[in-house]
Order: C-alpha cells, then structure tokens, then sequence
C-alpha cells in the first residue's frame, strides 16, 4: 500500500470531480492539474493546456513526471455529445486511450473516470462489473469505447464508473447545484420520478479514488453511492436538508421532458466488488448530504470558485 505523498497529474481540473478531487487531496499529496482555462488564483499548480490536442500528453508527462494520473477529462454534456459526436469521441475516446499508453509505456499508475449512463437501465436489479453495457447514446457510447481503450492500452489501470454531485467552479454543474439554486431562488422545477441512480458526494468519491490508488487497484469498478433513488428525491432530500420549500419539486416523467439524448431509467449499481477490494463500506448518503450541507454552510462554494477570479 502506498502511504507516502505522491505526485498526481489531474486532468480536467476545473470539472466538478477534478476541484473537488484536487481540493481534497492537495495537502497529503502533491497535486498538478491539468485544465483549457485558467485558475490563477488555486493552491495547486494548473498546467494551462487543451488535451483535444493530444500531441500534448506525453510532453506534459515527461515534464510533470507523475506517479499517478486520474483522467477527469470528458465531453460529459450528454446534449452537447449528441450535438457533436466527433469532440465527443476525441475527448471520451482517444484522450484516455492515449493517456493510458503513455501511463502505461511510463511505468505511470492510471485512473479512468467513466459514468453509470454505459447501460441501458432495463435490468430490474443492480448491475455488477460483470453486467454487459448497452449505452444508448453518444456520450454513454464513447464513454464505454473509452473504458475499453483505457484497459487495452494500459492492462493495470483502473476504470470507474461514477455518479457523483457537489459544489463546482460555475456553480451549475451538478444536479444538486440545480435544485439547490432554484429553490434558493424561489423557482419551481421537476425531477424526475422514473430515473433512479445511485449519487454520491464528489469528495467522498475523490477520497475513495485515492485509496483505491493507495491499495493498488486494477481492473474495472463500480464508484457510486450505496443507496439508489430518483431524481426527483434527490431533490427532495436537498430540500429537506438545506431547510427549503420541497413542495417547489414538481414530479415528472423524463420522458415528457423534451430531452434530446435517451437516458437510462435505471443506473442503479452494486459497489460491492469495489467495497470488498478496500475492506470498507462506502460512505452513505446521509453522511455525504450532511458534508454537502457544511460545505455551504463554512463557504466552500465560493473558496473553489475563487481560483477562478482574476481569470480574465
């Protein structure tokens, strides 16, 4: 088990994952993120650099000279994927499979972030790594032809699979963010009553990442929260939680939503291969919802968002 501090290379830094994950792992570890904008004012180095251009990565690595790199880099606007499959594809698919075979040709520890959208969601119980994706649409696709090109070029990586909210550098990046600025605001919304998924909080997601470093890991795993739910609960939870009026929650049917891009009914997923691998239960909802809520309450919203300030 690795204990000592590492050096890690983030990429997709300014994402709602890649904040939090660098935020929470700065101070044990040495953290290089990786990002297109800028963020003049993080306590962490940025690497200002456009990863499309993937001629970018191995000078990048052969610079840093990291012994560990967590992809967080992804085209993750499921709208925006369909809209434009071929960005989708260089950011979801040939970024990490390059990625991984420079890792890999290093000698590096590699980490892939991929999503729960990767099946279908017509499985009436929780799928296991061994469950066959059925994506259906662009984003799940390229997400699940990302998964296999990072296990092809680089054998002992890691790939997880992740749903995951939190406070982000725009504020509007996550589903929570969504419920709660419209309910702070006094605006009436929807959630969806017929898609359950199964969220966790983004720090404890990035602290289970880095353990699963720690222990060496390899292989495919389910990263997600240990309690399924709708969306629509999901708001109502938040509500509940942050003392607001949960009766501005309108339940709704996603598929009277006037989406674009199909999403799954289902994503609700066992973590128990994942949980056994690290001889711990992942956290619960409850304790991620009452960080969620201190996060707010001691201004850890506008700390991250700082970083950006200057950033002209």
């Amino acid at each position: 088990m690795y204990t000592y501090p590492m050096k890690i290379l983030l990429t997709g830094v300014s994402g709602l994952l890649g904040i939090n994950l660098a935020q929470d792992t700065m101070n044990a570890h040495e953290v290089i993120g990786v990002a297109r904008g800028k963020l003049p004012r993080a306590p962490f180095q940025v690497i200002n650099a456009d990863l499309s251009d993937l001629s970018k990565i191995a000078p990048i690595l052969d610079t840093v000279e990291p012994a560990w790199v967590i992809n967080c880099a992804a085209l993750a606007n499921l709208e925006d994927c369909e809209a434009d499959p071929d960005s989708a594809r260089r950011l979801n698919v040939d970024l990490p499979a390059q990625l991984a075979r420079a890792c890999w040709d290093r000698g590096l520890h590699f980490v892939h972030i991929s999503t729960d959208a990767v099946f279908d969601g017509e499985k009436d119980s929780p799928y296991t790594e061994d469950d066959a994706p059925n994506p259906l649409g662009v984003y799940a696709q390229t997400k699940l032809e990302g998964e296999k090109a990072a296990l092809g070029e680089h054998p002992r990586c890691i790939v997880a699979r992740v749903n995951f909210y939190g406070w982000s550098l725009g504020g509007r990046r996550s589903l929570a963010e969504f419920f709660v600025n419209n309910l702070m605001n006094q605006k009436s919304m929807s959630g969806f009553t017929d898609v359950m998924f199964c969220p966790m909080l983004v720090n404890d997601t990035a602290r289970t990442i880095i353990k699963m470093l720690s222990k060496n890991l390899s292989g495919l795993y389910h990263l997600v929260g240990t309690e399924a739910m709708s969306k629509y609960q999901f708001g109502v939870e938040i509500a509940r939680k942050f003392q607001l009026d949960e009766s501005a929650i309108s339940p709704k049917s996603v598929l009277s939503s006037g989406l674009t891009a199909r999403r799954s009914l289902n994503l609700r997923l066992s973590t128990e291969k994942l949980s056994t691998a690290l001889g711990e239960s992942l956290p619960h909802f409850s304790t991620g919802l009452d960080e969620f809520y201190t996060q707010y309450a001691q201004g850890y919203p506008q700390k991250i968002r700082s970083y950006q300030q200057g950033n002209g």
